[in-house]
């Protein structure tokens, strides 16, 4: 995401001032030492871009030709993978050109288009992790009755209000920007010095969403626990008596019943022969929740990384565009450092498909037979 205000611009700008006389500055560093400190940076940075792209563009592949992963849950992945691959797309390289030359050169137009998009898609990779959260929240603790309910329909219902509430959060500054003509600019910023704005804008891109995944991740950790401490037994105590009811005909059928009984009746006249056999079953239903409890515990371990990482990737981006604003000549944070905390973020546009990838088996087996059909081809 870019820099929520312009009042934040100024105080990175002073931070650096108040720093000159305590390092080395660019300003000091010889013509060649700057350009090779820039195409390294935007090698890197394209580096991290193209992998991003690549990453995403995999994972959607993957889902697309694999059948078995057709699922309401895969596709909150397949989307989340989606919004990744438009930050890496849209958002990302622009990026690379502005962290370089710090100067805006592409116009209005192109400036507001970035903005909405970085906003939006930033927001709305993050909001994904909260849809994902919560159809495995109700996955694994009302499991019987969500499986009915979880459907393509629901996913895209929830697709469909991430994208509403990402909209929502980056749409406002739009309406009070201030225009400038293309000579005139020389940054691309969310141009507002409203405190209001920057509080609805991290609350609702990143606190709220955090605050609800520690919340739901608590709750799915303590939910998988007591199912890793409490297995279904395989083979429990229930048995069945099977009767075998022959006719005088020669016709026979079979019943069952739970308890045990002996015995004869008639029935027009003609005698019934009851042959009554003791079995063990070994209930189908408890070895699917065997099965479906350990890939809950997979899913599980999965999330709490993803939830990991997020809060690493973003956390120091929402903590600086936060607090900074409201402790103005209190606190200071050099741009360089504020630029690397952008990235960071960006960054976990990334960790997410190798995630993902990495810890999933069905994705990784799936993923492996994608790579050998193309190269099979």
């Amino acid at each position: 995401m870019s820099l929520p205000s312009q009042s934040l611009k100024d105080l990175l700008q002073e931070a650096s001032n108040r720093s000159l006389n305590a390092t080395e500055t660019p300003e000091t560093w010889g013509p060649g030492t700057l350009r090779a400190l820039k195409i390294s940076l935007a090698l890197f940075l394209s580096i991290i871009t193209l992998a991003t792209v690549l990453s995403n563009a995999f994972v959607l592949t993957t889902i697309f030709l694999t059948r078995k992963l057709h699922t309401p849950a895969n596709y909150l992945i397949g989307s989340l993978a989606m919004t990744d691959l438009l930050v890496s797309i849209l958002v990302m390289p622009v990026s690379i050109a502005y962290t370089i030359t710090h100067t805006w050169s592409f116009g209005q137009i192109l400036c507001d288009i970035w903005l909405s998009s970085d906003i939006t898609c930033c927001t709305a990779s993050i909001l994904h992790l909260c849809a994902i959260a919560l159809d495995r929240y109700w996955a694994i603790t009302d499991a019987l009755q969500y499986s009915k309910r979880r459907t393509a329909g629901r996913a895209a219902a929830m697709i469909a209000t991430v994208w509403v509430i990402s909209i929502c959060i980056s749409i406002p500054p739009l309406f009070w920007r201030q225009a400038k003509t293309h000579e005139e600019m020389s940054d691309c910023l969310v141009n507002t010095s409203q405190l209001s704005y920057t509080i609805y804008s991290t609350c609702g891109a990143f606190y709220i969403p955090s605050v609800l995944l520690i919340i739901l991740y608590g709750r799915i950790y303590v939910a998988a626990r007591n199912r890793i401490l409490n297995p279904p037994s395989l083979y429990g105590k229930r048995f069945t008596t099977a009767h075998l009811i022959t006719g005088s005909a020669g016709s026979s059928l079979c019943s069952l019943s739970s308890s045990l009984h002996e015995g004869h009746s008639h029935a027009a006249g003609s005698p019934l022969f009851f042959n009554h056999v003791k079995i063990k079953l070994a209930d189908s239903v408890l070895e699917r929740k065997r099965i479906n409890a350990a890939r809950e515990r997979k899913a599980t371990k999965t999330l709490g990384i993803i939830l990991g990482a997020f809060i690493i990737c973003w956390l120091p981006f929402f903590v600086a565009s936060l607090v900074l604003p409201i402790c103005r000549d209190s606190c200071w944070l050099h741009p360089a450092l504020f630029d690397f905390f952008t990235w960071l973020g960006y960054l976990n546009s990334l960790i997410n498909p190798i995630i993902y990838t990495a810890f999933n088996k069905e994705f990784r087996q799936a993923f492996q037979k994608v790579v050998h059909f193309r190269k099979a081809s």
